[in-house]
């Protein structure tokens, strides 16, 4: 499903002429189905290497290989359509259009996916996601009428409305209270299971870690599994 082989990235350091190195060598195998969770401080490089796996950045050096692909020698083109149909992303922040009712904000990732064969196809998957977290009695609701938790829950939904294969989330629950972000964490785990995505969260909650498969831990920039110490 997913390899990262020697991956690397740097920045320029302004005003000093040189550069800071964030990620080193990364390699790393992700089975499908599976789920990862990836610890480390902030500052760490979570974020970083989350947007590389998910296309949105691109590594200073090695290769990325999503589904038998190497998205570091795909058009923009090409990577946008991966991104829409075959990767969701859930964010720290919901990131929901404050105009647009709940069913809206998650319909929006379909409005370019013509791999729906129907709008009514799009819109019942849709409710019947919304029906599986909760969500059932707020379609018509905005943003703004529902609680963080509940708005973290529509952002999930959002990412799985197309079906994808992957399933990234960066500090899914950083901003939200104890109770909430243990419905999110049950709720990420629960969709892992029953929808068969792969998914992989960076986070900096030992909490949220303890319910995912496997869990790694990225400090200095290198990427090492909790299990070998």
């Amino acid at each position: 499903m997913l390899e990262l082989v020697n991956v690397a990235k740097s920045y320029e350091s302004p005003g000093t002429g040189g550069t800071v190195c964030v990620l080193k060598d990364i390699t790393l195998k992700v089975e499908k189905g599976e789920s990862l969770v990836i610890v480390g401080p902030s500052g760490s490089g979570k974020s970083t290497l989350l947007n590389i796996i998910g296309a949105l950045d691109e590594p200073t050096s090695g290769r990325v290989l999503f589904d038998a692909r190497d998205l570091t020698k795909q058009s923009d083109v090409e990577l946008a359509r991966i991104r829409n149909r075959q990767i969701g992303f859930v964010f720290q922040l919901h990131h929901l259009l404050p105009q647009c009712t709940v069913l809206e904000n998650v319909l929006i990732p379909t409005l370019v996916d013509r791999s729906h064969s129907s709008k009514q196809e799009a819109q019942e998957r849709a409710a019947n996601l919304l029906e599986r977290v909760g969500l059932q009695d707020h379609l018509l609701h905005r943003p703004g009428e529902l609680s963080g938790g509940q708005r973290q829950r529509v952002a999930v939904v959002r990412a799985l409305i197309n079906r994808p294969k992957l399933l990234l989330a960066d500090e899914p629950t950083g901003s939200l209270d104890e109770e909430a972000s243990q419905n999110i964490a049950e709720l990420l785990v629960e969709l892992n299971r029953s929808e068969g995505v792969t998914l992989i969260v960076v986070t900096h909650s030992l909490q949220l870690a303890q319910r995912m498969g496997h869990v790694m831990e990225l400090s200095g920039g290198v990427l090492k599994d909790r299990s070998d110490g």
